[in-house]
């Protein structure tokens, strides 16, 4: 029988770091199933899929609590979700102008419209003439078949004149 690890690693960031997991997670025999990454501020910041099989759990979860020595910090969850329905999924796309609160706002617009965040992706660039910072958010949000996904377009909408707001 197989189990499912979900992780998060969070570490300073340094070469090899990647490579270390991945190694003990071979080690064990266990498939690296999925993952996001990213370096924020000097720190390595991840999340982690993996299937492992039941003979290797333990030994597995205990090799990687022990990087926690390292200054790695991993947090390692057994997923055990179980999905009744599939959901419809959106992709969306935010752009405006930035400010304090737009991720809480945009967020609770979601909720709010029944949708869930699946994945996002936020961050901060330059405007093309003025130079001034225009936040930008990409993702994925996730929908009973109750949801009505024009809620969420005018919900999001509704926060700001100048948000650009493209859902697919």
């Amino acid at each position: 029988m197989k189990h499912t690890l979900v992780m998060t690693i969070l570490g300073a960031d340094r070469t090899g770091l990647v490579r270390s997991i991945a190694a003990i997670i071979q080690e064990h025999k266990a498939s690296w199933q999925e993952s996001r990454m990213a370096r924020l501020a000097g720190q390595f910041a991840g999340i982690l899929r993996v299937e492992c099989p039941e003979e290797s759990l333990e030994t597995l979860i205990e090799a990687l609590s022990s990087l926690n020595n390292q200054g790695i910090c991993i947090n390692v969850i057994r997923e055990e979700a179980i999905v009744l329905e599939r959901p419809k999924i959106l992709s969306i796309d935010v752009v405006g102008n930035d400010r304090p609160g737009i991720v809480h706002q945009m967020t609770l617009a979601i909720a709010e419209s029944g949708g869930n965040v699946e994945e996002l992706v936020t961050g901060l660039e330059s405007a093309a003439m003025s130079g001034h910072l225009i936040f930008r958010a990409s993702g994925k949000v996730s929908f009973s078949s109750l949801s009505d996904e024009a809620q969420l377009r005018r919900a999001i909408e509704s926060l700001s004149d100048d948000l650009s707001v493209e859902i697919h």
